[in-house]
C-alpha cells in the first residue's frame, strides 16, 4: 500500500505515478501517437536498422513524461532496451556524459553474458546444460575437453563476434572480447584487468594510457568527441545480445534555460550552446547509428524563449523545425507538440473517460475524487487552447477537486 500511496501523492502533484499498472490504467489517448510509432518505427524502420530523433514538447502537465514512461513499457515488450534519462540528472552539453548514462542503464555485462551463450553454442554446447556457478572453461576442463584446439576455437569465435564486426570500434571490441572471455573462463581475465576495462568503457579519468597498451588496446580515452562512435558500438553489442535496439529518452531539457530557481544544475550561455551543438551533431550523424530512437522532451518554453531556447541556436533550429504545419496532427513530424492533440485526442468524450479512470484509481487507493460531468468535460475542451495549463493537468485538478475545475 505504501507504493500506491506514493503514486497517489505524485498524481496529486501532477507527476507520473511511478507505478506501471496505474500508469497504464489511467492512460487515455496516448495510443494516437504510440500505436503509430510502434508500427512505423519500432516494428519496421528501427527493426531494419534505421534510426530516428524526435522532439516532444507541450505545456506543463501535458503528459510528456507520462508518454515517455508508457512508451518505454511498450517498446520493452517489443524487445527494445528503454533508457530513460533526465536533463536534471545528467549534463547535456557533453555527449560523453549521455553515453556513460546509457552504458549504465543497458547493463553491458549482462549483454556480454548473453553474447557468451552464442560462443558456447558455436562450440556445440547448450548454455542451459552448464551447471550454475561454474564457467564454460571449467565445465570443459571437468570433461577433459579444454584442449589447445578448443581454446583456439573460443578465441576465433570471440574475434568473429566482436573484432570482425565493422560497426564496433576496435578498442570497444577488444574490451568486450576480453570481458566475454572472462565470463567464459577463457581467455582468463584477472580482476585488475576487468576493472581497468570497465573504467575505460565508462570514460574514467583514472585510466592510464600505458595500462591500456599492456592489454592490447590503443592508447586513447573516451571523450565527448568519440562518444557517439562508442555509443554505436554499445548499441551493436546490445543487438548481438538479441535486443532489437534502444529507445533513449532525455526528459526535462528545459533545464537548459536555467529558469527554475530550485534547479541545482545551471547552464551558462557557452554550455547551453555546447548542448545545442551536441544535439545538432547527433542529428547530422544519426544515420551512423542503427536500431535507435532518441527522444528529447521539454516544456514548450524551450521553443517560446527566443533568447535562450532552441531558436537562439539557428544551426539546430533549422534542422528540427516543422516547415509545414497543417490543421491535422502530423504523426511523422520531428517536433511532437502534445498541446496540438486537442481535436484528435482530447475530445470531451476522452476527457470524460480520462477523469473516470483517474477517479477509479484514486478512490481505490484513498478517497476524494469524483469524475467530472460531460458538461465540465466540454468546458475543459473549450478552454484547452488558452492559458498555461494543459488538458491532462486540468482534468487531474478538476477530478481531485470534486468534479469541477
Amino acid at each position: 500500500m505504501a507504493n500506491t500511496k506514493d503514486a497517489l501523492a505524485r498524481l496529486k502533484k501532477g507527476e507520473v505515478p511511478g507505478d506501471r499498472e496505474i500508469l497504464q490504467e489511467i492512460s487515455v489517448g496516448s495510443d494516437f501517437i504510440m500505436d503509430f510509432w510502434k508500427e512505423k518505427y519500432f516494428a519496421y524502420y528501427l527493426a531494419r536498422g534505421g534510426s530516428k530523433i524526435k522532439f516532444l514538447t507541450g505545456r506543463t502537465g501535458s503528459g510528456k513524461t507520462h508518454f515517455l514512461e508508457l512508451l518505454a513499457i511498450e517498446v520493452e515488450n517489443m524487445g527494445y532496451i528503454p533508457v530513460t534519462l533526465s536533463g536534471r540528472e545528467i549534463w547535456i552539453h557533453d555527449f560523453k556524459e549521455i553515453y556513460i548514462a546509457i552504458l549504465h542503464r543497458v547493463k553491458l555485462l549482462e549483454c556480454l553474458r548473453i553474447c557468451s551463450y552464442e560462443v558456447i553454442r558455436q562450440l556445440g554446447y547448450q548454455p542451459e546444460t552448464i551447471p550454475e556457478g561454474i564457467s564454460f572453461a571449467d565445465f570443459l576442463s571437468s570433461q577433459g575437453s579444454l584442449d589447445p584446439l578448443t581454446k583456439r576455437e573460443i578465441r576465433q569465435q570471440l574475434e568473429k563476434l566482436f573484432l570482425a564486426n565493422p560497426l564496433v570500434d576496435n578498442n570497444f571490441a577488444l574490451a568486450c572480447a576480453m570481458l566475454t572471455g572472462g565470463i567464459l573462463g577463457y581467455p582468463t581475465l584477472e580482476e585488475p584487468s576487468h576493472k581497468l576495462l570497465m573504467l575505460w568503457l565508462e570514460g574514467s579519468r583514472e585510466v592510464k594510457l600505458s595500462s591500456l597498451r599492456r592489454l592490447g588496446l590503443s592508447p586513447s580515452k573516451i571523450t565527448k568527441y568519440n562518444a557517439r562512435h562508442m555509443l554505436r558500438s554499445l548499441i551493436e553489442v546490445c543487438c548481438l545480445a538479441g535486443y532489437k535496439g534502444l529507445l533513449i529518452s532525455i526528459d526535462n531539457l528545459e533545464v537548459l534555460l536555467g529558469a527554475d530557481h530550485a534547479e541545482n544544475i545551471r547552464y551558462t550561455r557557452l554550455r547551453r550552446e555546447d548542448a545545442y551543438e551536441s544535439i545538432r551533431e547527433l542529428i547530422d550523424e544519426i544515420d551512423t547509428l542503427k536500431h535507435t530512437m532518441f527522444i528529447f522532451s521539454f516544456d514548450r518554453t524551450l521553443i517560446d524563449d527566443e533568447t535562450k531556447g532552441l531558436k537562439s541556436y539557428q544551426a539546430l533550429w533549422m534542422r528540427i523545425q516543422n516547415e509545414i504545419e497543417g490543421t491535422r496532427f502530423n504523426r511523422f513530424a520531428d517536433i511532437v507538440d502534445l498541446d496540438r492533440l486537442i481535436d484528435e485526442v482530447y475530445t470531451p468524450e476522452n476527457i470524460l473517460k480520462m477523469s473516470t479512470r483517474l477517479a477509479q484509481v484514486v478512490n481505490r487507493i484513498d478517497e476524494g475524487a469524483n469524475p467530472i460531468s460531460l458538461n465540465t468535460a466540454e468546458e475543459l475542451h473549450a478552454k484547452a487552447r488558452y492559458g498555461k495549463v494543459s488538458v491532462p493537468r486540468r482534468v487531474i485538478l478538476a477530478t481531485l477537486q470534486g468534479g469541477s475545475e
